[in-house]
């Protein structure tokens, strides 16, 4: 996974983003906050989600389906995976 590493920093980042607005929603629950800004929180943990599929997606379509040397038989393996994963992804 060439791409992650390459952007190993970014991508930490996000996720520790995302961690940090877990623990807000967490404390908000835990101090009964009211509905709204417990529902804003949800929203904002779900956007950070999708913003980081995004970018690791983004990366491994560009590095494994859009290089020229790879074979056919490789290029079909790797979007089976990806279709699969966004299969998962969109439950």
């Amino acid at each position: 996974m060439a791409h992650t590493t390459k952007s190993q920093k970014q991508l930490l980042i996000r996720v520790r983003r995302i961690r940090g607005q877990a623990e807000a929603l967490e404390k908000a629950l835990e101090q009964e906050a009211e509905c709204a800004a417990i529902l804003q929180q949800i929203a904002a943990i779900r956007g950070a989600v999708n913003g980081l599929m995004a970018e690791v997606l983004e990366g491994h379509i560009r590095e494994h389906l859009g290089a020229d040397d790879i074979s056919p038989q490789q290029r079909s393996e790797d979007l089976e995976q990806v279709v699969a994963v966004l299969r998962s992804y969109l439950k």
